[in-house]
């Protein structure tokens, strides 16, 4: 089997347990998720390479929110790379699959030839749960702090949330005779069990920027397991984590054999934009026909681009606004 073929577990995220460590955790494998995500813009390879990671930990961590949730993940700097925002929608139903986008916003003159990280300034990290309606959406976020957006993401989940976490991940671009060159990612995250009782080492942080750290949450029997698996997941290869030979159960017994492995049901997942001409007329819903006047084109159209698939919407500057509903309703009731 090729590496520009399809494989079973592409596209996915397994959940699993270790029972021996008391630690949970997820294997995931995106493929033509990230190369739909990456096609919808003309990024530079270090922009590329930001979403392409972006996109690995939303797979990760979202895999956690329930049915018809939203997560988003954030990042704001004031770097070259302003901002990266990636959405993940729970499945609509059991067994249906999860969707994610992702968009990056920058700055073409002000990219350099250093890693892709070094392409944020100072900024945050932001990760955002919207529940539904009637619901209040959660955000939580903490400062961009060491090398990687893993590491901000293990950084937020130390000091946000008080819980150990560990992201492995590999990302890049596909190059084999005969098939087009597209990107693959695979990784896998770690987090120990919540406790009752968090920071119960008492310890000041430890982490970059005085923040928090994994380390800093467990002690006794925790800290052994907790370090113990994670030398496990060192021992990883590249390869191994972007699994085009791979399978996630078999990278775990690999592993974690001795952990006692669980594993749970798998979770796919498609790219997928929730933008819709109904959703660009409801945001201008709220906009009287004056304001409309002002969006209006020479041509005469009030038009709209979705950041996240590049569908344009033109639209009739008479059909939109909340003066145009209140017309539309008026002719509704004289018929």
């Amino acid at each position: 089997m090729t590496l520009g073929s399809k494989l079973a577990w592409d596209d996915t995220v397994l959940p699993f347990q270790l029972d021996n460590s008391d630690i949970r955790g997820r294997v995931a494998r995106l493929d033509g998720v990230l190369s739909n995500v990456l096609k919808q813009h003309d990024y530079p390879a270090v922009v590329e390479a930001l979403v392409a990671e972006m996109a690995l930990l939303t797979a990760l961590i979202g895999q956690t929110v329930k049915l018809r949730w939203k997560l988003s993940l954030q990042v704001q700097s004031d770097g070259p790379v302003r901002m990266i925002a990636t959405d993940y929608y729970g499945p609509t139903e059991e067994g249906e699959p999860a969707r994610i986008r992702a968009y990056a916003s920058y700055d073409p003159d002000r990219l350099t030839d250093a890693a892709p990280f070094d392409q944020l300034g100072k900024g945050y990290f932001a990760i955002m749960i919207d529940q539904g309606q009637n619901m209040t959406p959660y955000q939580g976020l903490t400062p961009l702090a060491g090398k990687s957006l893993s590491e901000c993401a293990e950084a937020y989940f130390a000091q946000s949330e008080q819980l150990p976490t560990r992201f492995q991940l590999s990302f890049g671009q596909s190059i084999e005779p005969g098939v087009v060159e597209h990107w693959r990612a695979g990784g896998v995250m770690l987090q120990h069990m919540p406790k009752a009782s968090p920071f119960a080492k008492g310890e000041e942080a430890t982490g970059d920027d005085g923040l928090m750290h994994a380390r800093d949450l467990v002690d006794g029997d925790d800290g052994e397991n907790w370090n113990r698996v994670n030398i496990l997941l060192d021992s990883v290869e590249e390869l191994e984590l972007i699994g085009p030979q791979v399978t996630p159960a078999t990278l775990l017994t690999r592993l974690f054999h001795e952990e006692q492995p669980r594993v749970y049901d798998v979770q796919p997942i498609t790219f997928g934009c929730t933008c819709s001409e109904e959703r660009v007329r409801q945001s201008l819903s709220i906009y009287s026909a004056k304001d409309i006047e002002t969006m209006t084109t020479d041509a005469g159209r009030v038009t709209a681009d979705c950041q996240f698939c590049g569908a344009h919407y033109d639209l009739d500057p008479a059909t939109v606004g909340f003066e145009a509903e209140k017309a539309q309703d008026a002719g509704q009731s004289e018929s």
